[in-house]
């Protein structure tokens, strides 16, 4: 359903002398590439300015690309836009719908834009749209966080879309809100759409049938998350202790530590694989620390992203 290839996007600040978008600026045949198939959720994970917004803008017809193919279904983002419009729906990662509507009103409006009804498309929008209808009088601008993002997805669904593109969609929603929008999401793939979803949640991964994981405005890796996890080669330990913010110094400041980041109310440090646990809890202890509990654990998501950071930088940095 959706074909890309060599993709490339790039945009220079005079300010910084930085290039930022997707793809490399020197070499054309080094741009973006991945195939969605039809059915499946495919997730392009990555932090804030990591270029998928530009990817997501190209593959809706809002923006033209430097150079490389995108296809979505069997048409062309730049010779068939008019035909694309028709089979995708699209919602930004910034709340775009009219605030002085109502929720009523604005779903009337995009009904109306692809020439169709609320009646007519009411099945297929009902799970969604039933949440909110209670509100429907109310103006988009004075709804919650969640029932801004159920009324913009219901407003992209209006029209029956073969592919879902979404920007960003659970950013500043509650958790209870991001669980609710996955659920309606794993209901949308099991009737057959395709659903292509950006999020800066690298929890919201293992929701994807598989991921895209973005730095930089390239790929870094791409593949089922349990194959992500699987990838991963380094020792990982979870550190625990009194006074944390300091430990995370000292445990940075060890020889046999590589790696370490804070993890909520642990450390996760990656370590010499002959380095033995008791060796780092003396060191930890000698410094003062007390409460230390440090045990091996399983990556997730965002240890895994983080150390093919890392050695997308040793690389540069070899070059």
């Amino acid at each position: 359903m959706i074909e890309v290839k060599n993709l490339r996007k790039n945009y220079h600040s005079e300010k910084s002398d930085k290039y930022a978008g997707i793809g490399t600026k020197e070499d054309k045949e080094n741009g973006i590439s991945f195939s969605v198939p039809k059915g499946e959720v495919f997730g392009v994970i990555g932090p804030d300015g990591a270029g998928k917004t530009t990817l997501f803008r190209i593959l809706a017809t809002l923006l033209l690309a430097d150079s490389g193919e995108a296809r979505m279904s069997k048409w062309d983002v730049v010779e068939d836009y008019k035909e694309i419009r028709k089979i995708i729906g699209y919602m930004p990662g910034k709340f775009s719908l009219y605030f002085d509507l109502s929720v009523e009103e604005n779903l009337k409006f995009f009904a109306t834009v692809f020439d169709t009804t609320i009646e007519e498309n009411y099945e297929f929008i009902k799970d969604i749209y039933q949440q909110i209808e209670p509100f429907k009088t109310r103006r988009a601008g004075a709804l919650s966080g969640g029932m801004k993002q159920k009324l913009a997805l219901s407003c992209a669904l209006i029209h029956q879309p073969e592919i879902l593109i979404l920007d960003e969609p659970t950013t500043g929603v509650d958790p209870v809100s991001r669980k609710e929008f996955w659920d309606m999401l794993k209901k949308l793939k099991e009737g057959g759409m395709t659903i292509l979803v950006s999020t800066a949640y690298m929890d919201e991964a293992t929701r994807c049938d598989r991921i895209a994981l973005m730095r930089d405005g390239e790929f870094i890796a791409i593949d089922t998350p349990a194959q992500v996890i699987a990838d991963y080669e380094q020792t990982l330990w979870s550190v625990k202790g009194d006074n944390l913010s300091s430990m995370l110094e000292d445990i940075r400041a060890y020889p046999q530590v590589e790696t370490s980041f804070a993890f909520g109310d642990e450390h996760h440090i990656t370590v010499d694989p002959n380095l033995k646990k008791e060796e780092l809890s003396d060191y930890l202890t000698e410094k003062g620390y007390t409460n230390i509990s440090i045990n091996e654990i399983t990556p997730t998501v965002e240890d895994c992203f983080l150390a093919l950071t890392k050695e997308g930088e040793k690389g540069k940095e070899e070059d």
